[in-house]
């Protein structure tokens, strides 16, 4: 249960995470999509699908699902630049989850995969964590919190099957419903637009943007755990689903 006094923690930290994020718009993320009908993770932001293969190694959880939210056992394999989800079974959801690691910004606008230890001079530094849920099919249940996703958004309700209607999604941070989080309805086509921002419910509703492949993302920013080595924490999490489009 939400309590008075744990509402005003999250508005705190919502407040906190308004202020660092102003910038974080069109930061890189993890997300599935299909590639000749093999599911596959996929790094970057926008139309910019970079090497996630060469990431793997950053990824700290990875989980497959049937219709009941039982686990089911899958794994990334490498097929060549991409790694897809490989099981034995029928999977109707994959979760992801990245540590991305400490970055820092120096004056020259290059970034650095290290901290202000190393980098005194950095106009910011950070560190990264990366969420993805995939439905392989609109669901009939309610969609859980899932083990290791710190960031999470969850649809309320059923998905709506037509683009344009509204739908209503609730954030949660540490298993908890969070103010403050922005919310971008179209990563994938729009990564540039201006965010929407939680309310005090955690809650905020987008319209469906594609009759196709719809990558809804979240981020979240905290301040650090290690101010010496980076000045906040941003935690990233997608949740793509797919609207079924006539038959051909």
């Amino acid at each position: 249960m939400i309590t008075r006094s744990s509402r005003a923690v999250f508005a705190a930290l919502a407040a906190a995470g308004t202020l660092l994020a102003a910038t974080a718009a069109s930061g890189h993320g993890i997300w599935f999509a299909k590639r000749a009908t093999q599911l596959a993770m996929i790094y970057g932001v926008g139309a910019d699908d970079l090497d996630a293969v060469r990431r793997l190694d950053k990824l700290t959880s990875f989980a497959g699902y049937d219709e009941n939210w039982q686990p089911v056992e899958a794994e990334l394999r490498v097929s060549g630049v991409i790694p897809i989800v490989d099981s034995a079974e029928p999977v109707a959801a994959v979760a992801a989850a990245m540590n991305y690691g400490i970055w820092s910004k120096t004056p020259d606008g290059e970034w650095h995969n290290a901290g202000l230890d190393k980098h005194p001079d950095a106009v910011t530094s950070e560190r990264t964590m990366k969420y993805a849920v995939y439905l392989a099919k609109l669901p009939t249940t309610a969609v859980p919190l899932l083990p290791e996703q710190t960031l999470q958004v969850l649809p309320v309700g059923s998905i709506p099957e037509q683009k344009g209607q509204p739908l209503t999604l609730r954030v949660y941070y540490d298993g908890k419903p969070v103010a403050g989080a922005n919310v971008l309805a179209d990563y994938i086509n729009d990564p540039d637009q201006t965010p929407l921002t939680t309310d005090a419910a955690g809650e905020v509703i987008v319209p469906v943007r594609n009759q196709g492949q719809n990558t809804v993302v979240a981020y979240f920013v905290v301040p650090s755990s290690e101010p010496a080595l980076y000045e906040k924490i941003e935690h990233r999490a997608s949740l793509t689903f797919v609207l079924p489009h006539l038959p051909e």
